[in-house]
This record gives structure tokens, sequence and C-alpha cells, in this order.
């Protein structure tokens, strides 16, 4: 039984909805996720999905709309556990927690949508809860951020002071390459 698990949070279809999200950053997300998954399913490493089921009525990511499926690049396999949540972290409201400790996963490799409130969430959470968390940096993305007096964030500018934000303290950023290299994949 794998020490390690690839938990990917939130990457559903909703999240391409430019319209209702704003510009994204990272172009490379799709294909670094898409890596990951072959590389860790190759080697029989756990894979668990988040699936976030949005309350709000307008939301894309709401169970019933098309943009609550999962991207193609990320569709759980048969056997695959789905941990459905309605908040920002995948701990709340789960079993995820009870999960990883009864299959004795203490470090997990996180990748997913938005870098800044979902993955940043439960990146916390799992840190504080003792886990080992490698945050792979190039597999994660968010959006622009509108400030209250109008000014926009640029999603990259959020994305990398949230992944220094998250460094040395929560978990260790790496690359998908090094997530790859540090499991023999």
């Amino acid at each position: 039984m794998s020490k390690t698990a690839l938990l990917l949070v939130d990457i559903q279809q909703g999240l391409d909805n430019t319209a209702y999200w704003g510009p994204r950053n990272n172009p490379l997300f799709e294909s670094n996720v898409a890596a990951l998954l072959e590389g860790f399913r190759r080697a029989g490493i756990p894979v668990l999905h988040v699936q976030h089921h949005s309350l709000r009525p307008t939301s894309p990511l709401r169970p019933g709309q098309p943009g609550h499926d999962f991207k193609p690049e990320a569709r759980p396999l048969d056997g695959e556990p789905i941990f459905a949540k309605t908040v920002n972290s995948a701990f709340i409201g789960t079993d995820l927690e009870a999960y990883l400790r009864q299959k004795g996963i203490a470090r997990l490799v996180v990748a997913g949508l938005t870098t800044d409130h979902c993955v940043s969430t439960t990146v916390r959470m799992a840190g504080n809860l003792g886990f080992e968390v490698w945050l792979v940096g190039d597999a994660c993305a968010t959006f622009d951020k509108p400030r209250p007096r109008g000014e926009v964030i640029p999603a990259e500018m959020v994305h990398q002071v949230n992944l220094a934000s998250l460094d040395g303290e929560f978990c260790t950023v790496i690359s998908t390459q090094e997530a790859l290299e540090r499991n023999g994949l």
C-alpha cells in the first residue's frame, strides 16, 4: 500500500468558463495534470479526486450543470475515489481525512483549481492535519482577481503569491517534472 497519493482538486469543466471567472493563468495546466495522472496511474499510486458541488444558483460548478463534470484530462477511472465538497477545503464535509488515515497515506501530491481558493485551503488543512504535502505549482491555475476599487490583480501574480505563501509553511512547492521524479516515474 502506497504512503503517497495524488490529490486532484476541482478539475472541472466549469472552470473553463472565462466569462464567469475571468482570464486564467498557466496555459500548460491541463497537459501537466495529464502527465501527472499518466505517471501516477502507471505506477499504481492512488489517485483521489475532489469535486466542487457549488451551492450558488449561478455557478457553473453546480450539480446538474455541464460545468460540474470533470475536465477530460482529469476524469476519474473506475475505482478512483471522488470526494464531493461544498466549501473550499476538501477536508470539510467529506471523509477525505478518514480515508487517508485508513489507507495509511501520509503524503499528498496536490494539483488543481484554483490556486488561491480550494487548492490553498485544502493544502493548508492537509499540512495542519500532519500530512506531508507536495504542491505541484505548474499543475495549478487561477484567475484574475478584481480588487475592491476596481483594479485587477493578474492571475499569474495571484498564483505566484499563493504558492510563495504556502511553500515552506504548509507544503513544498514542486514542478510536474519533480513530482514524477520524486515518485520514481
